[in-house]
C-alpha cells in the first residue's frame, strides 16, 4: 500500500463524491490555509466531512475517516475574505493518519480504486436502481437538468452510477457518508437501493396522508394535515413521537413540585400536545410550563448558621448599630434552634444611607443564604406584586416569584427595599399584595394571579426597609417588627470613613494605601464642612472626589505620593458647603432654641417670637406644617390662659399681634416637639425676658402646659452637643431614651426632665438679680410688676 500526503479541508453538512463537480465556500482559517497549500502544490485536496456541524474547529476525532481526493477546478475570491471553489471528485480517501493539525490540516491517505464488476447481479441491481431513481423524480415531482439525466440514465459504471444517484438524492450528512464508505460495488447499489426505497415510501405515504386528511377536514384545516403528516413521518422512520415535549415531561418529573402542582403541569402538558403546530396558545403554555419546572420547590440553602461568624461578619461590614446587631443576632439564634421563623417579619427603619440594606446582604453571608433585593419604590400595579392573570398579552409572575426563581432557592434572604414609598391607584393596592406574603400564618400558600398555584414562602427570609413608618398601612405595619436605624454620630461617621469608606475608595479608583493617606482631622472637617446627612453616601462620595482628583494627578505622572491635610480640601472639594448650626451669642429677647429630626439627622431650630400693636392676630411663617401650626397655636393659647398669673392684663392679646417665624423658610418643617420652644419663645416675647442662650429645648405642650413625651431624642441630643449648647431640656418620660445617646456625649451635657411648662420656662428665662423668682411653684407663676398693659 503506498501512502500520499494531502492537504485536508474539512466539510460541514455535505458529502463530496468522486466524479461529482460542486460549488464550494471556504471561509475558515485553517481551510484557507490548506487551501494555500493545495494551490501551491498540485491543486488537489481532501474533503473529509464533520460529524457535527456546528463545530466551528473541529478535532481528528470530530470527523470521518473516509473522504473524497478533489481536483480544484476554479477559484474565486469573495470581498468577506471568503473563497468559492469549483472542485471535481476524483477517488475515494481514505485516512490513514495524521501528518499535521495545526495550523491546518495534513493527512496521509490510500486512495480506493474502484474495480467494474459485470456480473448479472449487479447489472440487476443497477437497473434496479435506476429504475427507483426515476419514480423518486416522479413521485417528489424534481425536476434535473437535461444533461445530468442523460448522463445518469446512459451511465455504464455501476459504481459512478451509485455515487451519481447519491449526490442528487436530497438526504442527510449520515446516509451520505455511509454511501461513500461503502467501497464494494454490490454493497453500494444495495444501501442506495435501500434508501431510495424509504424515501419513495415516504412520500407516497405523505402523499396518502395529504389526500386522506383534505377529504376529512377540508382546505380550512391545513395546519392539522401538516401535524398527521410530520406524525406519519416520524413513526415510519422510528423517531420518537414525544420530542420536545418527552425533554419537558422529564423536566416537569425532576422539578420535586407537589403532587397536585405536578398533576396540573402535565395536564397543561397534555393539553399542548393536541394542539395545532401553529396555534397561538403554544408560546403562552411553553412559557407557563418553564415558569413551573424552573421554580425552586424543593432546593434550599442548607440551614447552618454559626452565630459567632455571623457576629463577626456585621461587626466586620458595619461599624456602630450596636442595638441592631444584636437583635439580628436574637433573630439567628431562634432560627438555628428552631429551623425556621414564624415570627414578624424584620423591617429596618431609617434615614438614606445608614446601612439599612447593606446589613441585609450581610445577614444572608452569615447565614449561607442566596440574597434577593426587590426595590418597590413608585410600585403603584397590584400585578407587579402578584403577577398578571394568564389571560393577558405578555402576562408574567410578580416580582416575589421572580425574585425566588432568580435566587433557585426557596429559601433565601428576601428584601423588599423602599416598603413605605408604595404607591395606590386605579390599578390596586400594592401593599395589600404584600400582606398574604409577609404574613407568617398565610405565605405557605402564596398565590401568584400567573401560576395559578400555592408556592411555600415560609423559609423565606423577608427583611423589609423604610425611611419613615408613616406611610406603611397599618395593617402591613402590624405584620412587622420595627428595627431602627439611627443617624451615625460624628465619631461614628470618622470611624467609618477611616475603616471602611476611605479603603474601599482606594481600592476602586486603582490607588494603593501608601499613594494616598488623609488626617484624621481632614476627615472630621470633611463630615461637618461639606456633608450634612443621618447616613454616610454623601461622606463616601466627597472621599471618591478626592480620589479621582488623585488618581488623575499619578496618572498624568505629576507626583506619586499624596497627604491630605485640612488646609488641602478647599483644593479638592472647593469652598466649605455646610457651616455647623451654632448656639446664639447672646440672650436673646423672644428667641428660643428648638431642636428637631430631619432626614439629615438632628438639627437646632432657632424660634423667633414678636410681640407688636395690632388687632390681636397671630402670624406663623418659616414653611410650617399643619401639624406645627397647631403647636403654636396651643403654645399661644397656654400663653394666654396664665396671662393673670404672669402679671399681665387679660386684655393684652386685643391689641397687640404675635408673629410667631422659624428661620429657614425655605425648608419645609413639621411636628409637635417645638411647642414647649415656641411656648417659650412667646412668653418671653411678652414678659421681655431673654431666654438662655445655651440651653435647649423638645417637647409637645398642651393646653394646661403639660410637657409630652417626643421622638428622635438621640439625634437631637447629638445635634445640641454639636451647636455648643451646655443644658437640654427634655420631657420627663424621656429619660429612658439617654441610654442611647454615647456616654462622652451625655457626660458634657446637663439635662432637664420636666412635666410642666411651669418647670420650662423657670429653666430657660434669665431673670436679673433684682426679679423674684419666675415661679413660686409650678402652677402658680408670678412677676415682682406687670410687663404688659
Amino acid at each position: 500500500m503506498f501512502k500520499k500526503k494531502y492537504p485536508l479541508i474539512p466539510l460541514r453538512d455535505t458529502v463530496l463524491f468522486p466524479y461529482q463537480v460542486v460549488s464550494l465556500n471556504v471561509g475558515r482559517a485553517m481551510s484557507l490555509k490548506a487551501l494555500e497549500q493545495a494551490l501551491a502544490e498540485n491543486r488537489k485536496v481532501v474533503f473529509v466531512a464533520q460529524k457535527n456541524k456546528a463545530k466551528e474547529n473541529p478535532k481528528t476525532t470530530d470527523l470521518y475517516q473516509m473522504g473524497c481526493l478533489a481536483e480544484i477546478q476554479q477559484v474565486n475570491k469573495r470581498p468577506d475574505g471568503s473563497v468559492q471553489l469549483l472542485v471535481e471528485g476524483l477517488k475515494r480517501a481514505k485516512i490513514l493518519e495524521y501528518h499535521r493539525q495545526e495550523p491546518w490540516f495534513e493527512v496521509f491517505i490510500e486512495e480506493i480504486e474502484e474495480k467494474v464488476v459485470s456480473d448479472p447481479e449487479t447489472e440487476g441491481l443497477a437497473k434496479n436502481v435506476i429504475a427507483q431513481f426515476r419514480q423518486y423524480l416522479e413521485t417528489n415531482k424534481i425536476t434535473l437538468p437535461l444533461e445530468i439525466l442523460m448522463n445518469l440514465f446512459n451511465v455504464r459504471d455501476p459504481n459512478r452510477l451509485a455515487d451519481l444517484c447519491a449526490s442528487h438524492l436530497d438526504l442527510d450528512t449520515k446516509d451520505r457518508q455511509a454511501i461513500l464508505e461503502a467501497v464494494e460495488t454490490k454493497e453500494r447499489l444495495i444501501k442506495i437501493s435501500s434508501i431510495l426505497t424509504r424515501e419513495i415510501k415516504i412520500l407516497q405515504l405523505g402523499k396518502r396522508i395529504q389526500s386522506r386528511a383534505e377529504q376529512e377536514l377540508g382546505k380550512m384545516q391545513k395546519e392539522i394535515i401538516l401535524r398527521e403528516q410530520l406524525k406519519a413521518i416520524q413513526k415510519e422512520l422510528g423517531i420518537d413521537e414525544e420530542g420536545e415535549y418527552g425533554e419537558i415531561s422529564k423536566k416537569i418529573q425532576r422539578a420535586g413540585m407537589p403532587p397536585e402542582i405536578k398533576a396540573k403541569a402535565l395536564k397543561e402538558l397534555d393539553r399542548l400536545k393536541k394542539m395545532p403546530p401553529y396555534s397561538p396558545e403554544i408560546p403562552y403554555i411553553r412559557t407557563y410550563l418553564d415558569w413551573l419546572v424552573e421554580l425552586p420547590w424543593s432546593k434550599k440553602s442548607k440551614n447552618n448558621v454559626d452565630l459567632k461568624e455571623a457576629e463577626k461578619v456585621l461587626e466586620k461590614d458595619h461599624y456602630g448599630l450596636k442595638k441592631v446587631k444584636e437583635r439580628i443576632i436574637e433573630y439567628l439564634a431562634v432560627n438555628k434552634l428552631a429551623g425556621k421563623i414564624k415570627g414578624p417579619i424584620l423591617c429596618f427603619v431609617g434615614p438614606p444611607g445608614t446601612g439599612k440594606t447593606s446589613i441585609g446582604k450581610s445577614i444572608a453571608k452569615a447565614l449561607g443564604r442566596k440574597f434577593v433585593r426587590v426595590s418597590l419604590g413608585g410600585i403603584r400595579d397590584e400585578a407587579e406584586i402578584r403577577g398578571h392573570r394568564r389571560t393577558y398579552v405578555g402576562a408574567l409572575p410578580g416580582r416575589i416569584i421572580f425574585g425566588i426563581k432568580s435566587a433557585g432557592t426557596k429559601n433565601p434572604v428576601f428584601m423588599l427595599d423602599e416598603i413605605d414609598k408604595i404607591g395606590v391607584d386605579f390599578r390596586g393596592d400594592p401593599s395589600a399584595a404584600l400582606l398574604e406574603a409577609l404574613d407568617p400564618e398565610q405565605n405557605h400558600a402564596f398565590s401568584d394571579h400567573y401560576l395559578e398555584v400555592p408556592f411555600d414562602l415560609s423559609e423565606v427570609l423577608f427583611i423589609t426597609t423604610a425611611n419613615i413608618t408613616d406611610t406603611i398601612p397599618p395593617a402591613l405595619l402590624d405584620r412587622m417588627e420595627i428595627i431602627p436605624f439611627p443617624g451615625y454620630t460624628e465619631e461614628e461617621k470618622f470611624q467609618i470613613a477611616k475603616k471602611y469608606l476611605l479603603p474601599k475608595q482606594i481600592e476602586a479608583h486603582g490607588l494603593t494605601k501608601s499613594q494616598l493617606t488623609i488626617e484624621d482631622s481632614a476627615l472630621h472637617d470633611i463630615i461637618r464642612g461639606y456633608t450634612k446627612e443621618a447616613g454616610v453616601r454623601e461622606l463616601e462620595r466627597q472621599i471618591a472626589a478626592i480620589c479621582r482628583k488623585i488618581a488623575k494627578q499619578i496618572a498624568e505622572g505629576n507626583k506619586k505620593m499624596f497627604h491630605i491635610r485640612s488646609s488641602d480640601l478647599a483644593k479638592f472639594l472647593g469652598p466649605r458647603k455646610y457651616q455647623l448650626t451654632m448656639a446664639e451669642k447672646k440672650d436673646e429677647i423672644g428667641l428660643a432654641t428648638g431642636l428637631a429630626v430631619t432626614e439629615a439627622g438632628g438639627e437646632v431650630l432657632f424660634i423667633e417670637a414678636a410681640l407688636m400693636p395690632g388687632k390681636g392676630k397671630m402670624i406663623l411663617t418659616g414653611y410650617l406644617g399643619e401639624v406645627m401650626k397647631e403647636s403654636a397655636q396651643a403654645a399661644v393659647s397656654y400663653a394666654r390662659s396664665i396671662s393673670q398669673s404672669l402679671g399681665i392684663n387679660n386684655n393684652f392679646y386685643y391689641k397687640h399681634d404675635i408673629h410667631i417665624h422659624v428661620p429657614a423658610g425655605a425648608i419645609p418643617k413639621d411636628g409637635p416637639s417645638a411647642g414647649i420652644a415656641m411656648a417659650t419663645a412667646v412668653v418671653s416675647a411678652i414678659t421681655k425676658i431673654p431666654v438662655r442662650k445655651d440651653v435647649g429645648m423638645t417637647g409637645e405642650i398642651t393646653l394646661r402646659g403639660r410637657v409630652l413625651e417626643i421622638g428622635g431624642v438621640k439625634e437631637k441630643v447629638l445635634a445640641a452637643h454639636r451647636a455648643g449648647l451646655k443644658e437640654i431640656i427634655l420631657p420627663k418620660e424621656n429619660k429612658k431614651d439617654l441610654e442611647e445617646i454615647p456616654p462622652n456625649i451625655t457626660k458634657e451635657l446637663k439635662f432637664h426632665f420636666v412635666e410642666h411648662m411651669n418647670e420650662v420656662l423657670g429653666l430657660a428665662l434669665k431673670l436679673s438679680k433684682k426679679e423674684k423668682p419666675l415661679f413660686e411653684n409650678k402652677t402658680s407663676p408670678s412677676f415682682s410688676k406687670p410687663l404688659v398693659t
